[in-house]
């Protein structure tokens, strides 16, 4: 059966909009479907490492001429606010979600690939090796689909995925919040800020602005009466760095960007033929946030394997198989080294954690290159 499209993206990430970059630079037809509208702000941390400077840089985005942050060192604070200062090995750049995603946007649509903006997806079905990827607005049809879809979505509901299963526990109910802000930190720094169950990280971004993004749990939230500003002023403000940020910062959002019950929990690779990318198939828990470099090389393996059943070298199940293998084989161990490391954050035990990364230079220089990768 003929299908709309060879292949058919859902979301607009990352990792979506890299892979989509990547098909239509190679001659194939893309969908693909983002629910918002660009350009448009998302809960990130914003700090890239620079694993994926040259993939970016391939995929036409010139970063060189963005000018950004360049980020070499690392500073992580106890519940107080008792700063550990460390070296990070490859280093990274920050830029904001709101220009990097516009601009690969604006570059996957100059190459042709169809993208549908404020369309969110009610359901992708497979027929006779077709997929049917259907909205409110329109149906199309592909070959492939890849989900891209961030860290959870109503299709991870509409098809009950594993990681959807589970009760809320601390694992799978964590609330993220977002500010864009005007402070002096330095440039070259990166802040991991820990609180009570918790933890808030700084980094500078484009245009002499800094990013603000605190990720804990929603029982924090409730003991705060539901109040965002309460639980900063009673809780993340009990960390004095926190409590100076928060007192001196220029906030330039009128609220902050929010999303609650983050799971950490493994997720699958592969569902129903359908391959997930970026946070959709795993999120890495963030020693000091790279996230965003997994999501783009998850996008790059997954078209690897894409243009080879594609092109009729492999069987789609072949596709799916080796798609997992390199995946677990990349990201697993960096997911439980970052899991193992979390739960020294926003507790008792982070400030004798801290003295013993310190005390180390090996042993902190191993944990911050275990959470990255190499250049691809």
């Amino acid at each position: 059966m003929a299908a709309d499209y060879d292949i058919g993206i859902v979301g607009g990430g990352l990792g979506g909009l890299t892979l989509a970059i990547q098909a239509a630079q190679q001659g194939y037809s893309v969908v693909l479907f983002e629910k918002e509208q660009y350009p448009f702000h998302k809960v990130c941390g914003e700090y890239i490492s620079n694993e994926s400077w040259n993939f970016l840089e391939r995929c036409g985005i010139p970063l060189d001429e963005w000018k950004l942050p360049k980020i070499n060192k690392l500073t992580i604070s106890t519940s107080s606010g008792k700063p550990f200062n460390f070296q990070l090995p490859l280093g990274g750049f920050g830029v904001s979600r709101y220009k990097l995603d516009n601009s690969l946007y604006q570059k996957a649509v100059r190459l042709g690939v169809v993208v549908y903006t404020a369309t969110k997806v009610d359901d992708v079905k497979e027929i006779d090796e077709v997929f049917h990827i259907s909205s409110d607005t329109t149906k199309v049809s592909a070959l492939v689909v890849v989900g891209a879809f961030g860290k959870k979505a109503n299709l991870d509901v509409k098809w009950g995925r594993d990681f959807i299963q589970h009760k809320p526990t601390k694992m799978n109910n964590y609330l993220g919040v977002k500010y864009h802000i005007e402070y002096p930190h330095p440039v070259d720094n990166i802040s991991l800020h820990n609180f009570a169950n918790g933890y808030c990280g700084i980094s500078a971004i484009e245009n002499n602005k800094c990013c603000l993004c605190y990720l804990t749990t929603a029982e924090n939230l409730i003991a705060a009466g539901n109040s965002i500003t309460a639980m900063e002023q009673n809780i993340l403000s009990k960390n004095k760095q926190l409590a100076a940020i928060f007192a001196d910062a220029h906030f330039l959002y009128e609220q902050p960007i929010t999303i609650s019950q983050i799971s950490f929990h493994k997720k699958e690779q592969v569902n129903n033929h359908i391959l997930f990318t970026g946070d959709a198939a795993g999120i890495i828990p963030p020693l000091c946030g790279n996230g965003m470099s997994m999501a783009m090389q998850s996008g790059c393996m997954a078209f690897t394997q894409i243009e080879l059943y594609l092109n009729k070298q492999i069987s789609r199940q072949q596709m799916e198989l080796n798609y997992q293998k390199n995946w677990q084989k990349q990201f697993a161990f960096r997911i439980a080294t970052g899991r193992w490391v979390q739960q020294f954050f926003g507790g008792a035990s982070t400030g004798a954690f801290l003295q013993i990364m310190s005390k180390s230079a090996y042993l902190s220089k191993k944990l911050i290159q275990y959470t990255h990768g190499e250049p691809f």
